[in-house]
C-alpha cells in the first residue's frame, strides 16, 4: 500500500502545477485573435460598443489585473459566468463535464478489456501467426486516426444496421450507454493499440527474467507464471503509460464528442472558442487539468500497489 508521505507529496506538488497551468491558460485564451466583443457583434461593432462591452467584462483592466482577479475568484470556488450563455460556468462544467468523463472512462475500460488479453495471448505465442496476426491488427488500429474511426463507425455499423444511435446521447443510463457504444470503441480502438506494444514488449522482457524461469522450474502451470509473474510486473510500465495518456484519451474524447453530436465538454469548447468566451474556456480548461492530474496521482497510488519499491 502507498505510504502517506507519498500521496502528500503528490498531493502538494498539484498546488504549483495547477498555478502554472491557470497562468498559461490564462494567457495564452487571450492570444486568441479577436475577443469576445467582436465576436459578440461581429462587423455591426463600433469601437465605442467593443470597448463599452470589454469595460463590462473587466477586459479593459491590464493582464495582471484580470489574472489577480480570477484567482481571488477561484479561491472561492467562483469560475465566473458565461458571457454568450449568461449562466455560470461551474453550472455548464457540471453539465457537460460527467458527459466527457463517463465517455473517457468507457474507452479506457474498453481499451484494457481489448489490450490486456490479447497482449498475453500474442506474448505467450510471440513470432507465431496469432502474433503477427494481432500486432497487424493493432498496427492498423494505431494508424488510424479517432475521427476517421468514428466516421466509419457511423456510416458502416449505425447507419447500415440501424443497431446504434448516430448521435446523441439519450435520457437514462442504460440509454447512455447504449449511445455511448460506438464513441467508446472508437476512442478506445487506437488508445488499446498503443496498450498491447507496450504490455506485448514488457511481457516479452518479463518472460527472459531469471524469476520466471525459477517460477517455471518449480512446476508451476504456464497459466500461473503468466498471469501471475508476468502480466503482475508488465502491467508496471503499462499503468504509467495509461496515466501518461490520460490527457491524450480526453482530447480523443472532445474529438469524438464533435464526431457524434455528444453534448459534452468538446462541443461547448468549441463553441466557446469561436464566441471567445473567455470564463468558460478558462473553466473547462481548469477542470480538465485537474482531472489529468488527479488521474496522475491515482497512477502513482496503483503502481506503488503493483511494486512496493516504488513508495520508498
Amino acid at each position: 500500500m502507498p505510504s502517506g508521505n507519498l500521496v502528500l507529496r503528490r498531493v502538494v506538488q498539484l498546488v504549483p502545477t495547477l498555478f502554472f497551468a491557470l497562468l498559461l491558460l490564462f494567457v495564452m485564451v487571450r492570444l486568441l485573435p479577436g475577443g469576445p466583443a467582436t465576436a459578440a457583434l461581429g462587423d455591426r461593432g463600433t469601437d465605442a460598443d467593443i470597448a463599452r462591452i470589454e469595460a463590462s467584462y473587466g477586459l479593459n483592466r491590464s493582464i495582471a489585473e484580470q489574472f489577480l482577479s480570477y484567482l481571488w475568484q477561484i479561491a472561492h470556488g467562483d469560475l465566473g459566468v458565461s458571457y454568450s450563455l449568461k449562466v455560470p460556468v461551474t453550472e455548464l462544467v457540471l453539465q457537460r463535464l460527467p458527459v466527457t468523463l463517463t465517455l473517457t472512462a468507457c474507452g479506457s475500460v474498453l481499451a484494457l478489456a481489448i489490450a490486456v488479453p490479447l497482449a498475453a495471448l500474442a506474448a505467450s505465442r510471440r513470432d507465431r501467426t496469432t502474433d503477427l496476426i494481432l500486432r497487424g491488427l493493432f498496427q492498423l488500429g494505431l494508424s488510424s486516426p479517432v475521427f476517421y474511426i468514428g466516421i466509419l463507425l457511423l456510416t458502416l455499423v449505425a447507419a447500415k444496421t440501424g443497431l446504434f444511435p448516430v448521435g446523441g446521447y439519450g435520457s437514462g443510463f442504460l440509454d447512455n450507454l447504449h449511445h455511448l457504444v460506438l464513441p467508446s470503441f472508437a476512442l478506445a480502438l487506437n488508445f488499446a493499440a498503443v496498450l498491447f506494444r507496450n504490455l506485448r514488449s514488457a511481457m516479452i522482457e518479463a518472460m527472459d527474467a531469471d524469476y520466471v524461469t525459477f517460477a517455471i522450474a518449480r512446476g508451476l502451470s504456464p497459466r500461473v507464471v503468466l498471469f501471475g509473474h508476468v502480466l503482475r510486473n508488465a502491467l508496471i510500465s503499462t499503468v504509467t503509460l495509461f496515466g501518461l495518456n490520460v490527457g491524450w484519451l480526453i482530447g480523443g474524447a472532445v474529438i469524438t464528442e464533435s464526431v457524434f453530436a455528444i453534448p459534452g465538454v468538446g462541443r461547448l469548447m468549441i463553441d466557446s472558442i469561436f464566441a471567445r468566451d473567455y470564463p468558460v474556456i478558462q473553466g473547462l480548461l481548469l477542470v480538465l487539468v485537474l482531472t489529468v492530474s488527479v488521474v496522475f496521482l491515482l497512477t502513482d497510488i496503483v503502481e506503488g500497489l503493483l511494486d512496493p519499491r516504488l513508495n520508498r
